[in-house]
Parts: structure tokens; sequence; C-alpha cells
């Protein structure tokens, strides 16, 4: 039976497509929406602010030369947070009761302005008891230093922790370390596993 469950962050608890967040910054600047990504793209400041190699205020400025934008950084975190639908994918209440009796941790490649985002407008986060983001330690899955950065704030021995994420080479990258690791398709599915393992949802 797991000790700590661990989750993958974006289409696993939070689904999120970034054509929203074009469509909602395209008003703001002067080139078409299917223009936007691959300017963005071309830049490869993405890559370096979800591995923490460039800070935020940094990538705000790049994209919003890119862009041709004129936006205060508040204005671009909510325009940009737009990738992320309103509703939660796995229900508050069930990782509410997780947390009662196991040691939840979020597990992602991400970035701090997502993060900020995401703190402020989705209070299912907050029933998590850590996080490993990989701005914050340096590292993108799937990199074994960030699954060892997970496994060390478990606290627990690598085949006492289930993880699920929905890319496939991200969960052959926890198997390689030694996790109990999953591919997420879907909150029944999930659920099927976490009982399969002896968890009570």
């Amino acid at each position: 039976m797991p000790r700590t469950l661990i989750f993958d962050l974006g289409n696993v608890l939070i689904q999120f497509d970034f054509r929203r967040g074009y469509e909602a910054i395209r008003k703001y600047c002067p080139f078409p929406a299917e223009e936007l990504s691959q300017r963005i793209a071309s830049t490869g400041i993405v890559h370096r602010l979800e591995s923490g190699e460039m800070p935020a205020a940094e990538f705000f400025a790049r994209f919003s030369e890119a862009l041709h934008l004129n936006l205060t950084y508040e204005e671009f975190r909510e325009l940009w947070g737009a990738i992320f639908l309103p509703d939660p994918i796995i229900p508050e209440s069930t990782i509410a009761s997780l947390a009662r009796s196991y040691r939840l941790l979020l597990l992602s490649n991400t970035n701090g302005i997502h993060f900020e985002f995401l703190e402020a407008h989705y209070p299912i986060l907050k029933h998590f008891h850590g996080r490993v983001l990989s701005h914050e330690v340096k590292a993108m899955k799937p990199d074994p230093a960030i699954y060892r950065a997970a496994l060390e704030l478990a606290g627990c021995a690598a085949e006492e922790c289930f993880y699920t994420d929905d890319i496939p080479a991200y969960v052959d990258g926890a198997k390689r370390l030694g996790l109990d690791a999953v591919l997420f398709t879907g909150t029944q599915q999930l659920e099927i596993e976490l009982r399969r393992r002896g968890v009570s949802i």
C-alpha cells in the first residue's frame, strides 16, 4: 500500500489548452492568433522558464516584445492563465479525502507565472502537502533529478510512492527510479488503480 500519492498537475488535476491563452492575448497584439504560438516557440523562452533558466520578469519582457504587448505583469498573468479550464478534472472532494489519509505531492513541469495563477484560482491545490515544480528544482520530467526531488520530499521509499501522469514518457521516467507509476486516462481509471493498491477513496 502506498504511503505517498504524487500527482502531475496539467491534464491530470487541471486541464489546460495553450490555444485558450493565445486567444485571450490575441486581442492585445497586432498578430493573428495562428501566428502567436509560432512566434513564441521560435524564441525558446517557455522551456527556459519552466526549466528555471529564466526568471519570470525576463520571460514577461521577452514574451511582450515578441508579441508587441503593452500589458502589466498582473494583466499578462491573468490572460496567460486562460490556458486552464475552470473545473478540476479530479473532483476536489476526492483529493480532500485522500489528503486525510495519505501524503499528497504535486510533481509538475510548470513555471512560476502559471503556478501563481493556479494557487490564486484553484482551491484544490491547498490539499497538497508539498510540491516539486520544474522551475524551482531546475529539472524537467523525465530528468531523473526531478523524480529524486519528489522522493526526497515524500520521505519514503520509491516503491511506497504512487505516481500518475498523462505523458507516457514521464510515467516511464518515474518507473525507472522505482516509483509505482501509471498513465492517467481519467478519474474513473485512477480510482480503479488506487483501489487495486488498497487506497480508500
